[in-house]
């Protein structure tokens, strides 16, 4: 029986799940990235407490993703000098929420939760996103 080890193996790291994130994106089909357009993609390992203390949240482990930014829905040719927008993701929960699950690989989980974000720079909300979800 050959049996994997781990004893060589380290958790991987945030350039890791940067190449992870851009790989997932590249993945996605061409009109889904288009539509997406300049929306930047950052991996850290929390969200700040900041963002943690703005939506309430108090486990930082219960935040897997962020999008950042005003919507596609809700943007105006006369937004001037607006801060890009971003779609983060948190590193050391989403290797939880991966080490907790058996019927997911990470590249799936980071592609999921990299969906979900962008869906919100479409102007989806959560219920959308987990409607659209249950029916594919």
């Amino acid at each position: 029986m050959n049996l994997m080890t781990w004893s060589d193996r380290l958790a991987p790291s945030l350039d890791d799940f940067a190449v992870l994130a851009k790989q997932a994106f590249d993945d996605l089909p061409a009109e889904f990235r288009h539509l997406a357009g300049e929306v930047v993609i950052r991996v850290d390992d929390f969200p700040s407490e900041e963002v943690l203390d703005s939506l309430g949240i108090e486990d930082a482990f219960e935040l897997t993703g962020l999008y950042q930014g005003v919507d596609l829905s809700s943007r105006s040719v006369l937004d001037f000098g607006a801060e890009p927008s971003r779609v983060f993701l948190y590193r050391r929960p989403i290797l939880d929420e991966w080490a907790e699950r058996s019927d997911v690989s990470l590249g799936e989980l980071i592609t999921h939760v990299l969906v979900h974000e962008i869906g919100h720079h479409f102007g989806l909300s959560d219920d959308d996103i987990h409607r659209i979800e249950d029916e594919a």
